[in-house]
């Protein structure tokens, strides 16, 4: 009878096609969210999610590599690039990789880190950038769409180009010892995600199934 969209770039381009389409948004359970902050180093930066090519994997790579020292780089999930993840963690003492953690271990981590990095090619309406910001961790991600309709640049976290190594690590350098201008973003995404939690997205639907019936 008709369809729903979680971001706004999918329901403009199947309207475009013809059809029906309403934008409701990906949601989360903020009410499920440890309080616990697992934190293992001084300087934590996380990735948490698949480990392949079109979620950026080569270019978080390319930047662990040059990561200073002093700056350490968990990284959570599995997926076909895992032998390049594992075999990095095991030539660099700051590159940490923790394979598969259920999703409370995940959001004890997220909370625990100074700075969530997402370096996808391609990317929807992300559940792992949403629950950073409802764990108040600062977000350094693609400026792409679908990640930029829920982040505004220097407002809610920072955005990067795709597939730029340079860009990225520069950020991360300029970011870490800026705790306020963190915290700042952290404190405003706190408040943006509370309209993805799924009693707000669980209403919309409600109200959506509501209209067909009637």
């Amino acid at each position: 009878d008709s369809i729903t969209a979680i971001s706004k770039e999918a329901c403009d381009y199947y309207s475009k096609s013809g059809f029906d389409v309403i934008h409701v948004p990906n949601a989360i359970d903020l009410t499920n969210f440890p309080k616990k902050a697992t934190r293992k180093f001084e300087n934590q930066i996380i990735y948490a999610g698949r480990l392949s090519k079109e979620k950026g994997i080569n270019t978080l790579l390319d930047v662990a590599k040059r990561l200073p020292a002093e700056y350490n780089l968990l990284i959570a999930g599995m997926g076909p690039e895992e032998e390049k993840v594992r075999s990095l963690a095991n030539s660099k003492p700051n590159v940490h990789y923790l394979g598969y953690q259920s999703k409370q271990n995940v959001l004890s981590l997220i909370r625990g880190s100074d700075l969530l990095i997402q370096p996808s090619l391609e990317e929807g309406i992300s559940s792992t950038l949403l629950e950073a910001m409802g764990c108040g961790t600062c977000i350094l991600a693609s400026n792409i769409e679908g990640i930029s309709e829920i982040i505004e640049n220097e407002k809610t976290g920072v955005l990067v180009e795709p597939n730029n190594s340079n860009e990225l690590l520069n950020k991360i350098l300029e970011l870490l010892p800026k705790k306020e201008k963190r915290l700042r973003m952290a404190k405003e995404g706190i408040e943006i995600v509370k309209q993805y939690d799924w009693k707000v997205v669980g209403k919309l639907y409600l109200d959506f199934y509501k209209s067909l019936l009637n």
